[in-house]
């Protein structure tokens, strides 16, 4: 008999939905049904904004040393299911379990662990003159919805800020990934937060997500999706004038300056884009080659992406497996389809052998040459294993090149000089610029310019988006 979850974490308690919509999920490693979710409904939205509400005043005047505690315990509840954890979000996103460990879970613990100073740092009145101090203060309720690709670091990029600042919050976590945030709620139950502080309502963005966002008791959306329910989230929140934070799609560039270091440079830009078989906002899917050193560049990624191991055993040392689910495995595949009818090169990739073998969904690492920036693989964010080799002439029109996309959410430059680098990087018209083989940073404030959203998560300054500033004239 296929498993049921129908567990939603409303006003301290779990409660069941009584709705009939369900959602039945497939095992990405071999296309198997294993699980049926009982989807909440308007009814439970309802039920879960009240109880926000309701803890919202209490919640908002606890000190911020009270929430530091607060989110320390929840990091430690979640160091105790680390196993659980990793476990749940292999079978979810059919995702290697190194990756899991040290991307997926480990990484967003650290990252909920920084929140603690920096909610001790908070200041919550700044002291101007003897005429003037200027207060900040909890927005209040927020709804939270997140995605499935990185599904326990999205929801704590957007919950700790939110819980330092002081305000209460109904999350939706994708439902693709629903054990990772019962995981998280059964944490943060754990830890003894106030009833009411926290609510868990998992649900379709169809069934619940217009509810949220223009639920007059609501005060905020933070959403990280695709553009196009981004703009559809804020149309929702404008009719009550809602605060909204977007974290929405990327077609990042990897600018490489004529370099002594091809390989090392092609190799790192080929292996960011097949972790998590693509499935990354932020992954360097344009790769910006001068045209003196692009063959070479060609045949160093198609050479690195076919040694790459892809592979159904999840305890493996293999750099991806599986997309998450069927339709994302139609949807890279027609994009493939379409780069070459667009007359794109097409090096390597594809449907993978192992997607016939296991019945999942394997898309091998996939290369295209001869791309122009103005095809739509160039353009369109395709979430899977799917770089684009573009050859450029001059800086100048590598710089031309990057900032030619409706996105702006990531970058990254590759330049013996590094000076040269940092000025590369100030002229891209991104949220965050990578240097050489830098990586990721907790710290580094996260998000986008242009149609990759508005707002920061991450750092001292995803807080203050969750504040309000009141001047108090004397």
């Amino acid at each position: 008999m296929l498993a049921q979850i129908n567990q939603h974490y409303i006003g301290g308690a779990w409660q069941a939905s009584a709705g009939s919509n369900t959602l039945i999920l497939e095992n990405p490693v071999n296309g198997e049904e294993y699980l049926e979710i009982i989807l909440a409904d308007e009814r439970l939205v309802d039920q879960a904004v009240a109880a926000a509400k309701q803890a919202q005043i209490l919640w908002g005047e606890t000190s911020t040393a009270q929430r530091a505690e607060y989110i320390t315990k929840i990091a430690d509840e979640l160091e105790a299911r680390r196993e659980q954890l990793i476990d749940a979000l292999s079978l979810e996103l059919g995702c290697p379990k190194w990756f899991v460990t040290e991307v997926q879970v480990d990484d967003p613990i650290d990252a909920l662990r920084k929140h603690v100073r920096w909610t001790l740092d908070l200041t919550n009145t700044d002291k101007h003159d003897e005429r003037l101090e200027v207060l900040k203060e909890p927005i209040g309720v927020s709804a939270i919805i997140t995605p499935w690709n990185y599904p326990l670091h999205q929801l704590i990029a957007k919950i700790a800020p939110a819980l330092a600042a002081g305000c209460t919050l109904v999350v939706k976590p994708s439902e693709y990934t629903p054990k990772t945030a019962i995981i998280l709620a059964q944490a943060i139950e754990a830890s003894g937060l106030p009833a009411g502080v926290f609510n868990l309502v998992v649900g379709t963005g169809a069934d619940i997500g217009d509810a949220l966002t223009t639920h007059p008791d609501v005060r905020c959306v933070s959403f990280t999706g695709s553009t196009k329910v981004g703009v559809h989230i804020q149309q929702q929140a404008a009719q009550s004038v809602k605060r909204v934070l977007l974290e929405l799609g990327g077609k990042s560039a990897f600018l490489i300056d004529k370099t002594n270091n091809l390989q090392q440079a092609v190799e790192l830009g080929v292996e960011d884009v097949l972790v998590n078989s693509g499935q990354t906002c932020v992954a360097l899917t344009r790769m910006l080659v001068h045209e003196s050193q692009y063959q070479q560049a060609c045949e160093i990624a198609k050479q690195y992406a076919e040694s790459a191991a892809i592979s159904a055993d999840l305890s493996s040392d293999a750099l991806l497996g599986p997309v998450i689910n069927r339709t994302q495995f139609e949807r890279v595949l027609a994009y493939i389809e379409l780069g070459q009818s667009e007359g794109a090169s097409l090096l390597c990739g594809g449907k993978s052998t192992l997607a016939e073998q296991t019945k999942g969904f394997f898309i091998g690492p996939t290369i295209f040459a001869n791309v122009d920036n103005s095809m739509r693989i160039a353009q369109e964010e395709i979430f899977g294993p799917v770089l684009c080799l573009i050859p450029y002439q001059d800086t100048e029109h590598a710089i031309a090149i990057a900032n030619d996309t409706p996105f702006g959410l990531s970058a990254r430059v590759w330049a013996d000089d590094k000076s040269k680098a940092k000025d590369i990087a100030k002229q891209i018209e991104a949220g965050q610029v990578y240097i050489n083989d830098a990586m990721w940073h907790n710290a580094a404030p996260f998000g986008g310019y242009k149609q990759s959203g508005n707002g920061r998560e991450l750092g001292s300054q995803a807080i203050n988006e969750f504040l309000e500033s009141k001047s108090v004239i004397f």
